[in-house]
């Protein structure tokens, strides 16, 4: 079998809505895991509300929230390098949440 089909054959064809593409917004993700998943919220927190709405959540395998975070990171590194380091502050402080597992971070 040449390079060619090989790379047919291992091609993974991912389709995106047009629903999809459009995003949903986050600004805060609560992070949590138990033994065999890691469990990721993404909310969207309006300023002067007191309450805010989880607006999508993705729950992986630890084998895969590894990798997203590899990829997150390499990807951070390489934005960096383009347009500067990234300013954490000014977010404000993240309220300690706890959802029945260990300590959220974000």
């Amino acid at each position: 079998m040449n390079d060619n089909n090989k790379n047919k054959q291992n091609q993974l064809n991912i389709e995106l809505t047009n629903e999809m593409a459009e995003g949903i917004y986050s600004n805060l993700a609560i992070i949590t895991h138990s033994h065999s998943e890691f469990i990721i919220d993404f909310i969207k927190v309006m300023p002067g509300l007191p309450k805010a709405k989880v607006k999508s959540r993705i729950i992986m395998t630890p084998q895969h929230a590894k990798r997203l975070f590899n990829a997150l990171k390499g990807n951070l590194k390489k934005f960096e390098s383009l347009y500067g380091e990234i300013n954490e502050t000014g977010g404000g402080p993240i309220p300690p949440f706890t959802l029945g597992g260990p300590a959220a971070e974000a």
